[in-house]
């Protein structure tokens, strides 16, 4: 039985042909139930854009168990994620989850990042220097995943150094944000990477505590409004969402946005000869091929959506990606326009939980792209299947290698 015939449901996301290209599927959850009741995922999925702005604006965010809930689920192993969990902002509803992001705000400001750009591009053409002689690398170990994960470190005030081990501990981490449900053989890595994690920021507090704010975890430390201020949990808890969101959307923006382009010669094209478009086309590249493509969320009352009723507290899965190729918002939203002015995408969420690290990504892509398209000359593909290469990730849209060359 085909995808086609079998019936409506995101889990057809697990099938690594579905996943490769899961635009199809959308557009027949858009055009055949925009509004579903999903069998396998026991959740509403939602795929049109107004339906998704409406849900991301709305809808509770709080939706992870407490630790006590797992515990009576007899599930008491992943307790320790789950208290990492509810103490996020991304997982917290106001006014709480404006007190946790206000305070974090204070320490990641627009003008601190800002002041990051000369550094950032520093770090960009080190990463190309140590390639550009072989002709070719893999985009994403050497240097998608590593560009976010060194700014990161940088940023937060711990050793360069470390870059990699942060990567890999949040990266797995990840893997419990954006996948449907936990495979069960991975629990023991996710719950090694939460403990590593938490143990490695504890110490990095302790090493800020006596000296003057130094790096994000110190200014976080540091911050208060009217004398309130951030746990050790609340600041741990928050370092690690950031730490994902800095790595996870920059890394698929990079990798997912390089893969359009040299598949779209003309693009490519339009892009060197017009560099001054690169901000608006970093814009539709995130609506293009959105790093995120799915979040969660639950009915804070009985509401209709697209004439479908929804009881309070059911889950409600909000399918960014559709939405972002939602023809009743864009015109022609299935070919890349590098210069597409009318762009309002919901790569970045929507209301109170909008990305807290959106200006940092967008300085990275673009910084990013830049040096790889003005250094690396007649930049191409390797040859080879590419389908196998997705991450089995199915909310964060990401690549695991993609092999490029170029002349010498």
């Amino acid at each position: 039985m085909t995808t086609s015939t079998r019936p409506l449901s995101l889990s057809h996301l697990l099938d690594p042909n579905v996943l490769s290209n899961p635009y199809p599927l959308y557009a027949r959850l858009r055009c055949e139930s925009p509004v579903l009741w999903d069998q396998f995922l026991h959740a509403w999925v939602v795929t049109r854009y107004d339906d998704v702005a409406e849900v991301l604006a709305k809808f509770r965010a709080e939706r992870t168990p407490k630790p006590e809930r797992l515990t009576e689920l007899g599930m008491q192993r992943l307790a320790p994620v789950a208290q990492i969990m509810v103490k996020q902002m991304l997982f917290m509803d106001p006014p709480e989850q404006r007190r946790v992001r206000g305070l974090a705000s204070n320490a990641f400001t627009a003008r601190r990042v800002e002041q990051l750009r000369g550094h950032i591009r520093d770090i960009a053409n080190d990463l190309i220097d140590r390639v550009v002689a072989r002709g070719e690398m893999d985009l994403i170990n050497d240097f998608a995943n590593p560009l976010p994960a060194i700014v990161t470190a940088e940023m937060l005030g711990v050793p360069t150094e470390d870059h990699q081990q942060l990567k890999d501990w949040t990266q797995t981490f990840a893997e419990v944000i954006g996948n449907f449900q936990l495979n069960p053989d991975g629990i023991d890595v996710v719950l090694d990477a939460v403990s590593n994690l938490t143990g490695y920021l504890r110490d990095a507090l302790v090493r800020h505590s006596d000296s003057a704010p130094v790096g994000l975890i110190g200014l976080m430390s540091h911050a208060q409004i009217h004398g309130d201020r951030l746990t050790e949990e609340e600041l741990i808890a928050n370092v690690i969402v950031t730490m994902v969101g800095g790595h996870e959307t920059t890394t698929n923006l990079i990798g997912n946005g390089l893969l359009t382009l040299l598949g779209q010669p003309a693009a490519l094209k339009q892009l060197r000869d017009s560099p001054a478009i690169l901000p608006v086309t970093i814009e539709e590249l995130l609506r293009y091929e959105s790093p995120v493509q799915t979040t969660a969320r639950i009915a804070p009352e009985d509401t209709v959506l697209c004439g479908q009723p929804i009881e309070r507290g059911e889950a409600v899965v909000a399918v960014i990606a559709a939405a972002n190729r939602d023809p009743e918002r864009f015109s022609d939203p299935d070919r890349l326009d590098l210069t597409r002015q009318d762009n309002r995408h919901l790569a970045f969420g929507w209301g109170s939980h909008f990305c807290f690290g959106a200006p940092l990504a967008r300085i990275e892509s673009e910084i990013a792209f830049t040096a790889l398209l003005t250094r690396l000359p007649e930049l191409e593909l390797v040859d080879g299947p590419l389908q196998r290469q997705w991450r089995a990730n199915l909310g964060l849209r990401g690549l695991v290698t993609l092999p490029i060359r170029w002349r010498t």
